[in-house]
């Protein structure tokens, strides 16, 4: 199992601890565990924003490159992107994540 610190807000300094499989996705982990923050509509299809993430480093360096569709998917997002913005539906989790930080946006919408 892999442990994934979730911070939900800005005031959020302890963070939700929340376990996945390797293999699923962030956004289908965070769903699992009742994360708020993450709306997933699409439902991991790559047609909506709304599991739009900031991913703390060392991880983001370490996630596969972004590819054309994701980027222009983050335009969309409800709260500006940051450099650190990935859509957690296209995070495929492995063992090498585990403790991985995510930051959430304000809102989805």
């Amino acid at each position: 199992m892999i442990e994934l610190v979730i911070f939900e807000n800005a005031a959020d300094t302890q963070g939700t601890t929340i376990t996945a499989k390797p293999g699923q996705t962030l956004m289908k982990a965070a769903l699992a565990a009742d994360i708020e923050g993450v709306a997933a509509d699409c439902g991991g299809t790559l047609t909506c924003a709304t599991c739009h993430v900031m991913v703390r480093e060392p991880w983001l360096s370490q996630l596969p490159a972004i590819t054309d569709d994701e980027d222009g998917m983050l335009d969309f997002a409800a709260c500006a992107r940051q450099a650190n913005s990935r859509l957690s539906c296209q995070i495929k989790l492995t063992e090498g994540m585990n403790g991985m930080q995510i930051d959430l946006p304000a809102s989805q919408y």
